[in-house]
């Protein structure tokens, strides 16, 4: 499996991001209101959100489909790049996640209406309005990029999803509208569930070989034990030191942790022995993936993480 690499300073940085900026880019839009908005999403997981709003009315293509494939090091091409500047819409990750599509945007999607789901430390409120795309200096890209596991995200994006989907095709702005109201009613259950999960398990510890979950266990109001050092390695690809490592199988075997949240796409022997070692001593190891599963829809994924999370935390009572 592919292991995934990050910088050190973003897997610091992340833990501190507090608010939320969604950026919304372009003029442009070229979509009849008699045929579908060409939409492409730099990975499934948004493309998921978007398909969630536009229905029958878009085709919506994510660069990224494979779980394997890692958008930290993927290189475009020169078809991925034609497909962006057909596309009547872009919508990626920002944050440094996916650096390939702002590279596509910055040489050949000048003007392109675009939506980037950033966390923004200087921000307390979404940023929209239509702007030429000529950069992303002012984002901040040291928050943790993983912001599909914050649910206020999504939901913020799903809405900026909606006002540009209406304002390409108008005469089908109601369709959108009543999309995006569902959608964000089953994302106010998803958040409701996580808030029961926070209100039975305030404070609980838990261990994590990679933060891609952290914003969820952030609003599920757990204590994250993992030492810096480890995490930081882990997302480096580098073997942590000694003393983290020590840290980490003593907290484990010491059971201080209700249970382990394990990124399997940056699986490494260091974090299979924690596994291991979890399992050894009955701590509920529950996998929190970067990617959408093959068939399941954003909110059908989100939802069984956050079932299998209440799970693990209600065994280990």
């Amino acid at each position: 499996m592919t292991v995934r690499s990050r910088s050190a300073a973003t897997a610091l940085a992340g833990l501190a991001a507090t608010a939320i900026a969604l950026t919304a880019c372009g003029t442009g839009g070229q979509a009849a209101d008699g045929g579908k908005i060409k939409v492409v999403a730099s990975t499934s997981a948004w493309a998921s959100v978007v398909q969630a709003i536009g229905g029958d009315h878009i085709e919506v293509e994510a660069i990224i489909n494979d779980p394997n494939a890692d958008p930290h090091s993927y290189e475009s091409t020169p078809q991925d790049a034609a497909k962006v500047t057909d596309a009547d819409l872009v919508v990626f990750n920002g944050g440094g996640y996916d650096g390939f599509m702002e590279k596509i945007l910055g040489s050949s999607g000048q003007g392109k209406p675009t939506i980037e789901a950033v966390k923004d430390e200087h921000e307390g409120e979404p940023a929209g309005g239509h702007e030429e795309h000529g950069g992303h200096e002012g984002h901040d890209h040291s928050a943790n990029e993983h912001v599909w596991y914050d649910l206020h995200v999504v939901q913020q994006v799903a809405a900026q999803v909606n006002a540009e989907l209406s304002r390409l095709q108008p005469a089908n702005a109601g369709q959108f509208g009543q999309a995006a109201g569902h959608f964000a009613e089953d994302i106010g259950k998803l958040q409701g569930r996580v808030g029961e999960l926070g209100d039975q398990n305030r404070g609980k510890q838990v261990i994590v070989t990679e933060p891609v979950a952290h914003y969820l266990v952030e609003a599920a109001n757990l204590q994250d034990i993992t030492p810096p050092e480890f995490v930081n390695a882990i997302e480096a690809e580098t073997d942590p030191s000694a003393a983290a490592v020590a840290a980490i199988q003593n907290a484990v075997n010491s059971k201080q942790a209700a249970a382990i949240i394990y990124n399997p796409q940056t699986e490494s022997p260091v974090t299979r022995n924690v596994r291991s070692a979890a399992e050894q001593n009955q701590i509920p190891v529950v996998e929190m993936t970067e990617t959408l599963p093959q068939g399941k829809t954003y909110v059908q994924w989100m939802d069984a993480q956050i079932t299998a999370l209440q799970a693990a935390l209600t065994q280990n009572r």
